[in-house]
């Protein structure tokens, strides 16, 4: 395998879990700079110590970005990853049937 596969692989295992994708979409809706991770707790309900497993999970994988400020950790998108991951789920996607079959774009 290329890397680029190998770590959109990664990427896609870590999205996965319906926890983990429900708190990558919260920290795309939350602010820019970073959300807190007790915003995060508090949003989504979860233990810290389970949040703090996932979010882990998903920073391993490249997709979001941590930040430390004083005694908080903000956690942002990583949104070139996104977009690169998103665009090799899009490449050559209608080379394989004809524009108009339903297959894609």
């Amino acid at each position: 395998m290329t890397a680029p596969l190998d770590r959109h692989a990664a990427q896609l295992a870590a999205l996965g879990s319906p926890i983990r994708l429900s708190i990558l979409r919260r920290v795309v809706q939350g602010d820019p700079e970073g959300t807190i991770v007790g915003e995060l707790q508090t949003q989504l309900g979860i233990p810290w110590s389970t949040l703090s497993h996932h979010l882990e999970r998903l920073t391993a994988a490249g997709l979001l970005q941590q930040r430390p400020d004083g005694r908080f950790m903000h956690y942002r998108a990583d949104y070139t990853a996104l977009r690169a991951l998103t665009d090799y789920l899009w490449e050559d996607c209608c080379k394989g049937g004809a524009p108009g079959s339903g297959r894609c774009c």
